[in-house]
């Protein structure tokens, strides 16, 4: 048998020398997931902002976008934080000038937390490269090479939910 080269590489080759490819799968897996956990640490690092302020932000411009308030209970239940962690959030993110506080529209007991025009241009900013390559890479594939590739990251998905559930009713 010819060899690859790679036989003492990884775990992801068999003991013939033949690539394991649903080991290579899940190693592309991390590999994507060290890729873009790198790319979000830049990003927070780049903005002033920790991985929740930045998650909440992108949440208040998609919801903005669609046309649609958020009140602070919104937040909450999207991050799944109590109403004190919510209040501080918000607190960082006025003061950094990535959000007001409005009154509501109909509810006067009520605020809406809205992101300014500059926290919107910010993130295009840094993200937007970043998603233009990321969708074209989408756009790229077939409908048949899509369609596989969210069946599988639906399965995966699935399974790690299910081992995470089972892992907390033991």
């Amino acid at each position: 048998m010819r060899s690859t080269g790679n036989e003492g590489s990884g775990y992801w080759y068999g003991p013939d020398g033949q690539l394991d490819y649903s080991a290579a799968v899940l190693k592309s897996l991390r590999d994507y997931r060290t890729a873009e956990t790198a790319v979000r640490r830049s990003t927070r690092d780049s903005m002033g902002m920790g991985e929740t302020d930045i998650l909440a932000l992108r949440y208040l411009l998609r919801v903005q976008a669609s046309g649609k308030s958020v009140v602070p209970k919104d937040i909450s239940q999207f991050l799944g934080i109590t109403s004190a962690s919510t209040t501080s959030l918000i607190d960082r993110l006025v003061a950094s000038g990535h959000v007001r506080r409005e009154a509501h529209p109909t509810d006067r007991r009520s605020v809406v937390v809205v992101p300014t025009v500059e926290s919107d241009r910010e993130v295009r900013l840094t993200l937007g490269n970043m998603h233009r390559e990321m969708m074209a890479v989408a756009e790229g594939l077939s409908v048949d090479e899509a369609r596989v590739v969210v069946e599988f990251l639906s399965r995966m998905t699935e399974a790690l939910q299910k081992s995470h559930h089972e892992e907390k009713s033991n």
